[in-house]
């Protein structure tokens, strides 16, 4: 497995810590707006673009109303096939 795949899942926990102000270290795959009151509808819309652009991908539509947990969010980049399996 290369050095980059293995940071993969750190760039996550990255990005969600720093766009809804929480400890990278508490973003596990079942956070979501139900456990996190800061992950609203404008924070969504900066999770997606900071994703976008960290893995220089674009979501569908279908694919963005799909994530609404970390862990679905970490399913869809696996399809995509910028997250290892």
């Amino acid at each position: 497995m290369s050095e980059e795949r293995i940071a993969m899942p750190d760039t996550i926990a990255r990005i969600f810590g720093e766009t809804l102000g929480i400890d990278p270290l508490l973003v596990t795959d079942d956070v979501s707006p139900d456990t996190v009151s800061e992950w609203d509808s404008l924070t969504s819309l900066a999770l997606v673009a900071s994703l976008q652009e960290a893995f220089s991908i674009e979501f569908s539509k279908t694919e963005i109303m799909a994530m609404r947990t970390v862990g679905l969010v970490r399913k869809v980049l696996r399809r995509k096939g910028v997250l290892a399996t």
